[in-house]
């Protein structure tokens, strides 16, 4: 069941530098058991007792929705075409397309006429086309002509995975994103099927060499399904399956047989453990990863039209010769992939080319029938016309709370002297807050709360929210002239909690209107409008004192 949890900010009653009362206080101190009327009346109780009656437990399969492209958008490294955008909050079908197949699998304009004609299949087919690609240092999910042009005419464009990210961004450069760093776009943008011609793997030597894709290891880690012709044929095909497998990815032929394709070739000489036979049975595979909520991904292997695929043995001898070339050369890494293609060209007399641009072509179009599938499956099972096999939506919890700076200081000596006298101690500073520690934690379990609390721009700020860089705090609000919460407990030596002193007014920035600023859209009305939603039941706020 999806669930949304509330979390308003910590009673004075109990430090918030931890979850639990102190020892000194048991917990069931009357103030921790009833609200009193000074919290009745205060605007955050309001706030979210509204916000309580207003929503109901469907709710964040919206807020999931909406809150995933917010957190891709926020920040300098990302940008999403508005089409795309659009179709995630209304749940459309969208596919999501890589850029090294522009930028280093053909040459121009051969390689723009290839991605025009991919997104009109896309579109054709009833979903939106979100390719990706690096320009000046930026993430773009979805590209307009003019970038797809950009990208495919340009001569010092990169080839971009996982590992190269962090460098490209923070150099302002472009590329063409690999199958890994498209997934990752991908994931980041809320986008469940992405497209491609043919996945890499481990290279024909690599058990000498450990030359392995790092798309294997982004499929054993990275939830989204990938629509390939298989893995490209100068590959050691055998070896990748059994990598998959290590990775925990499910592998399955597309069709009415197990047989893996080999990129060109409809036949590998290899099966793949599981087949689906149409758009239907690929999308309840995804969606039952999705449902048990596994962080790898889903391959789903389409062969070359039968038309088009060019002999194995004609491809197989072309590779050998290719692989033999590059090796007296020295041709290694991500050099070499686009050596051998180029070069399989050559020697097949453009066959090769001719049957990668129909396979890209047929992977479009299964690819866009699946995501429109898959969207059609998550609409009607939200709805409640289909029997559960799972949730199709990881829940989204919502922590609304406070954040601190704590100060602990620890006397050394069994007794804390009064009187105006120092103690010898020690003090070390940390970061809690009821609502910061709860999204702390379901943060390092693997969930992304959508955490909102305030906090000030002082010198505390910045150390703060490097602390927290794990956690999504796109949302939080941070006020000039206003001074970062901070508590300082004195405690003995046996740990019991002598003194302590909050500073916390800035918690009661946490308002209604703070909310609406903050473009949230949870009232009532706003439901109505943005979602059709009907008014549900009310949801249990938890109270931690």
């Amino acid at each position: 069941m999806n669930a949304i949890l509330l979390f308003r900010r910590a009673s004075p009653c109990a430090p918030p530098c931890c979850c639990q009362p102190p020892r000194h206080r048991s917990s069931s101190h009357p103030a921790c058991l009833q609200e009193t009327d000074t919290q009745r009346t205060s605007p955050t109780y309001k706030m979210i007792r509204k916000i309580t009656y207003s929503l109901g437990r469907h709710v964040s399969a919206v807020v999931c929705g909406t809150t995933q492209v917010r957190r891709f958008l926020h920040g300098a490294y990302f940008k999403i075409q508005p089409s795309v955008q659009e179709a995630l909050m209304e749940g459309r079908a969208v596919v999501a397309l890589e850029s090294t197949i522009i930028t280093h699998g053909m040459a121009y304009p051969q390689n723009l006429s290839m991605a025009r004609d991919v997104e009109e299949i896309v579109t054709a087919n009833g979903a939106v086309p979100a390719t990706v690609g690096i320009l000046r240092g930026r993430i773009h999910v979805g590209l307009t002509d003019e970038e797809l042009e950009f990208l495919a005419s340009s001569k010092n464009v990169v080839k971009v995975s996982r590992r190269d990210l962090p460098f490209i961004l923070s150099q302002g450069l472009s590329g063409g994103t690999t199958v890994s760093g498209t997934m990752i776009a991908a994931h980041k943008a809320g986008i469940s099927v992405f497209v491609t011609g043919g996945i890499g793997g481990v290279h024909r030597g690599g058990e000498s060499t450990l030359d392995v894709s790092a798309d294997l290891t982004e499929l054993g880690r990275t939830p989204v399904a990938v629509v390939s012709a298989g893995v490209k044929s100068i590959l050691d095909i055998g070896r990748t399956l059994e990598y998959l497998e290590t990775q925990g990815v499910c592998v399955a032929a597309f069709g009415e047989s197990r047989e893996f394709p080999a990129f060109f070739s409809r036949q590998s000489g290899f099966q793949a453990p599981y087949h689906v036979r149409n758009e239907e049975e690929a999308a309840e595979l995804i969606a039952s990863a999705q449902g048990l909520g596994l962080s790898s991904g889903v391959l789903i292997a389409v062969p070359c039209p039968q038309e088009q695929a060019a002999s194995g043995q004609v491809i197989e001898e072309a590779t050998q010769q290719a692989l033999s070339e590059a090796r007296s050369k020295g041709i290694t890494g991500k050099d070499l992939t686009p050596f051998m293609l180029q070069k399989i060209n050559e020697l097949t007399d453009g066959k090769s080319l001719d049957s990668n641009l129909a396979l890209i072509q047929n992977n479009a179009r299964v690819g866009s029938c699946i995501a429109v599938a898959l969207s059609r499956l998550q609409k009607a099972r939200k709805k409640g016309n289909l029997p559960r096999r799972g949730n199709t939506i990881t829940p989204q919890l919502v922590v609304i709370g406070g954040i601190n700076v704590d100060f602990i200081a620890k006397a050394l000596n069994p007794v804390i002297l009064g009187g105006g006298q120092t103690n010898a101690g020690r003090v070390r500073r940390t970061f809690g807050g009821v609502g910061r520690n709860l999204a702390d934690c379901l943060s390092r379990l693997g969930l992304t709360p959508l955490f909102l609390s305030a906090i000030g721009k002082d010198e505390h700020s910045e150390s703060l929210l490097n602390y927290c860089h794990h956690m999504d705090m796109s949302t939080i609000l941070q006020l000039e002239g206003k001074t970062t919460a901070t508590y300082c407990a004195v405690v003995t030596s046996a740990g019991e909690l002598s003194v302590g002193l909050g500073d916390m007014d800035i918690h009661q920035q946490i308002t209604e209107q703070y909310e609406q600023n903050n473009n949230k859209k949870w009232t009532e009305q706003q439901l109505k409008q943005a979602f059709q939603f009907h008014p549900l039941p009310a949801i249990p706020i938890v109270s931690t004192c």
